[in-house]
């Protein structure tokens, strides 16, 4: 279906076309053509150019964010691909595009992906690390804390939980900083997997 939306007519991409300036739309759509061939998502790249045009933002600033999005989506598609084997869905690539964006590094998007299996989706696993780095908690941290919320056996709903829970802390905390508060909420898993009775689930790791 992407690759439909990628390749066609203008007319038929007026919607978003008409919304950002001629170069840009050029650009985006040999960017998406090229995208949509290696089996990567497109939209992500389409509203790049859309969000800065409507910022206002310099035509060649929306350029070069497009171009360095377009950069990031491949490398998550072969972050998740080391993960392997099945090939990466284009929500897991948007969602590594994403986490990289916010300051995640390749070897942690193939580590989160690695860790999310079979339980979870990559996708949303994913978001919500991009999400807390964002919001300050360094890459190493982020990446321990939702390895040690899944591995303790939490749910979709507890990873998703994570950046409300670390605003949570320094909201409730003094002086109390993103890396710290998530660093509470690791512990914190850490005890529960450790807890008598407890069953540490295995990582599906290759």
């Amino acid at each position: 279906m992407l690759l439909a939306i990628a390749a066609a007519p203008l007319g038929a991409q007026q919607g978003w076309v008409a919304r950002v300036p001629p170069e840009i739309a050029t650009l985006v759509q040999e960017l998406t053509t090229s995208a949509a061939a290696r089996g990567l998502p497109i939209d992500p790249l389409i509203q790049k150019a859309i969000e800065g045009s409507a910022k206002g933002i310099p035509a060649d600033r929306i350029a070069a964010a497009v171009r360095a999005l377009a950069g990031q989506l491949d490398v998550s598609a072969a972050a998740l691909r080391r993960a392997g084997p099945a090939r990466p869905d284009t929500d897991a690539i948007a969602a590594g595009a994403f986490a990289l964006n916010a300051g995640l590094s390749d070897t942690n998007v193939t580590d989160l992906a690695r860790v999310s299996r079979p339980r979870h989706t990559e996708a949303a696993t994913l978001r919500v690390a991009g999400t807390l780095a964002a919001m300050g908690v360094p890459a190493a941290q982020t990446v321990e804390l939702v390895t040690q919320v899944i591995e303790a056996g939490g749910q979709i709903a507890d990873v998703v939980a994570l950046p409300a829970q670390v605003t949570a802390g320094v909201s409730h905390g003094r002086g109390v900083t993103p890396a710290q508060a998530a660093s509470g909420l690791a512990r914190a898993a850490a005890a529960r997997a450790n807890a008598p009775g407890q069953q540490r689930p295995r990582p599906a790791h290759p």
